[in-house]
């Protein structure tokens, strides 16, 4: 039903085999179903060319998320405040589903990335990181001659 991302990423098949395994016997599962992964949602894809991560995290400032790559290893961390934070002691809450708190992300990547030439940019709610293969590694046609 799944398929690795990178072939040496046996922690993350585990960790995800484990999750699916703990959601066939919890309870109670959501309204909306199953959860697929923490907080925020991600989309990886990669390219001859390159690695592009892409981490759904609507509302939060730029300047408290930390994008860190050491090892082959991409690590996501940050924090989001809460909405209903304020002093006021008669208000309420009775539902609340947006995440807050810490957060951490961990994405291991493969051997071939160009770790010098990492680029990360928030817009719009979403922080895209894109990492670079070395160019030793990319696919190039030799001509006969």
């Amino acid at each position: 039903m799944y398929r690795s991302l990178f072939s040496r990423d046996l922690f993350a098949e585990m960790d995800r085999l484990q999750r699916e395994i703990q959601q066939v016997f919890d309870p109670s599962p959501s309204i909306r179903g199953f959860g697929r992964g923490g907080y925020p949602a991600l989309n990886i894809g990669s390219t001859p060319t390159s690695v592009e991560v892409y981490a759904f995290a609507p509302g939060l400032d730029p300047a408290r998320i930390e994008v860190n790559l050491d090892r082959g290893v991409l690590t996501l961390t940050g924090e989001r405040g809460s909405d209903t934070a304020g002093s006021d002691e008669k208000r309420t809450v009775h539902i609340n589903e947006r995440f807050e708190g810490r957060f951490r992300r961990v994405i291991s990547l493969p051997d071939d990335i160009d770790a010098a030439a990492v680029s990360a940019n928030y817009r719009d709610g979403v922080l895209q990181v894109s990492i670079p293969r070395k160019a030793s590694a990319q696919p190039r046609r030799i001509e006969v001659q």
